[in-house]
Parts: structure tokens; C-alpha cells; sequence
């Protein structure tokens, strides 16, 4: 089953190190400095997510759709997803 969040409703959810978000639905998310480390975002929707200083250091984002995500110089990608 997919879940679904909406820009304001993933900060409400415990999305940190290690999380299982596979074929989740967070296209708009604020994951602003979120800690993503090691989650599985395989398949994820993150079309137009604001990924600005997240962690995504051996994150899984095989198909994922980053189409519109924002992200910056603080954000941690040493696997070189974002570029």
C-alpha cells in the first residue's frame, strides 16, 4: 500500500535514519535538513520535494522521481543522486 503525504504533512511523521519509505508518495514534502541516512526511498515520489540540507548519505533512491526537487550545497549526497 502506498502512503501518501502532502507538503506539510510528512513533518509530522518519524522520517529519519534508516526508514522504509519504498513507493511512498511525497511529491512537494518539506524534508528540509531531514535525516535520511541509509532510508530506502527505492521508487519514492519526490517530485518538487524541498531536499535542502538532507542527509541522504546511502540512501536508496533507485527509481525514485526527483523531477523539481530542490536541493543545495548542504545537502548530503556523497552518492551522487543529485547531480
Amino acid at each position: 500500500m502506498t502512503r501518501r503525504f502532502d507538503g506539510t504533512e510528512a513533518n509530522k511523521y518519524a522520517i529519519g535514519p534508516g526508514a522504509n519509505l519504498e513507493r511512498d508518495e511525497l511529491a512537494g514534502a518539506s524534508l528540509q535538513g531531514a535525516n535520511l541516512e541509509r532510508a530506502n526511498l527505492q521508487g519514492v515520489n519526490l517530485e518538487g520535494a524541498d531536499l535542502a540540507g538532507a542527509n541522504l548519505r546511502n540512501a536508496n533512491l533507485t527509481g525514485a522521481d526527483l523531477t523539481g526537487a530542490k536541493w543545495d550545497e548542504t545537502t548530503i549526497d556523497p552518492d551522487g543522486w543529485l547531480k
